[in-house]
């Protein structure tokens, strides 16, 4: 790579592409990934990197601004914040936006041309995030700066939920490095999961204000009121999980369990999920759940006859309690080592890094007649997408459900079904 002096040039953005990032070229071909731009703009950059064939820029000053940009509406961002990156975009159009870099990757990754891509229901941009990850800086809670280790503390987060927002707002957290708050919007339950460095006194990150409710949960996986008390008013002993609702159902959430980071999401994504695998009777026919986490799919689907496959130890704990009812099989294994059985329908839905070769291979070795692909990045999807067309499957459509406003982020759910032929 070589060394840039921080050159100053004039583009225009021709498109959005994966990471959010707007894509122009230099006069002599190179391609220019430019941070901050929306399509169609005529931009002045700051060119941050420079490689043979391509560069990176961000935004210096906007020449002739697109009709859906607008003044970012958070002040922590205006602040420093790097946590949303698209605010600059009105958020009607940021969907039109993310469905433009999914497409471009479909094709220029993926080489799949024409795939139908479809809004899927439209959520609330503010107010929304029931999970926020913050590092710590003299006991406040903060978000990196953007292309800076620096912490950016805040007193509030446009995004964040205001069972979140109030702990953000009310509490410090001396001696912790990390802090992750949670939340159950529908159940109102909290806890707060204290991280600090390695090698540092681990019982001496505390949590001062922290709100009646809320379970405060040590490095050791212990659990307390911020009391200090060890049991709930009802003599039970304090656990280090809270609950959320979802598709009518209840679902126990451990800690360190991943789950969607709102709700009225989670619901969206299960009907997205419901329309892929078409008619299928769920009480009768097979259901292979892979990274099924907690099992929101498996249980809010209702599948009678389902496997879920997870690594998590403390995701699969939770799956059997949420599955019980349903007599699910659950199985603690990563995925690209499971040894597939028969199955009609596949719900996959792997991590940012997508299933990969050998996370395709066991979809396809289940024999399903049809898949519906759950992706968080738009090149991994592309991908994946790739991987399993050319293992026997055919892309119907893209249903998107975008998750998380303000950012390039987007939830996509991919219809797949088997073709007959086999590669």
């Amino acid at each position: 790579m070589a060394a840039v002096q921080h050159t100053e040039t004039e583009l225009t953005i021709e498109r959005m592409v994966a990471g959010g990032l707007g894509l122009s070229h230099t006069p002599d071909g190179r391609a220019v990934l430019v941070e901050g731009g929306l399509p169609g703009e005529r931009v002045r950059v700051q060119v941050t990197e420079e490689r043979a064939r391509m560069l990176r820029a961000a935004v210096e000053s906007v020449l002739d601004p697109a009709p859906s940009r607008v003044a970012p509406p958070c002040p922590e961002l205006l602040a420093g914040c790097g946590g949303c990156d698209l605010q600059h975009a009105a958020p009607s159009q940021q969907w039109a936006l993310k469905a433009g870099i999914v497409s471009d990757a479909l094709v220029r990754i993926g080489h799949l041309n024409g795939v139908p891509i479809l809004a899927g229901r439209r959520l609330s941009s503010t107010g929304y995030r029931t999970t926020l990850r913050c590092g710590v800086d003299d006991g406040r809670p903060g978000f990196r700066r953007r292309h800076h280790h620096d912490l950016h503390t805040i007193d509030g987060c446009l995004v964040a939920h205001p069972l979140v927002e109030q702990i953000i707002r009310t509490t410090r957290f001396p001696g912790a490095a990390e802090v992750t708050i949670r939340a159950g919007a529908r159940t109102g339950e909290r806890l707060v999961l204290l991280a600090v460095d390695e090698g540092a006194n681990r019982g001496a990150a505390r949590a001062v204000g922290l709100p009646d409710d809320v379970r405060l949960v040590a490095p050791d996986g212990s659990a307390t009121l911020p009391d200090g008390s060890a049991t709930l008013p009802d003599g039970t002993p304090c656990p280090a999980v809270f609950h959320e609702e979802v598709g009518g159902r209840r679902f126990r959430i451990s800690a360190r369990s991943f789950f969607q980071a709102r709700p009225d999401g989670a619901d969206a994504l299960v009907d997205a999920v419901r329309r892929a695998l078409g008619p299928v009777d769920l009480t009768e026919h097979r259901l292979v759940d892979l990274y099924g986490g907690v099992g929101l799919f498996a249980g809010a689907l209702g599948a009678r006859r389902a496997t879920l496959v997870e690594r998590s130890a403390s995701s699969v704990a939770d799956a059997r309690v949420n599955l019980a009812e349903l007599e699910a099989k659950v199985v603690r294994a990563p995925v690209e080592r499971w040894r597939a059985t028969p199955a009609e329908v596949v719900v996959a839905d792997p991590a940012r890094s997508g299933l990969g070769k050998d996370g395709a291979a066991v979809v396809a070795a289940t024999g399903a007649e049809r898949v519906a692909l759950v992706s968080c990045d738009p090149a991994a999807l592309a991908r994946d997408a790739r991987l399993l067309v050319d293992a026997g499957y055919e892309v119907l459509g893209v249903e998107l459900v975008d998750l998380f406003p303000h950012t390039h982020h987007v939830e996509a759910v991919t219809t797949l079904v088997r073709t007959g032929r086999r590669p």
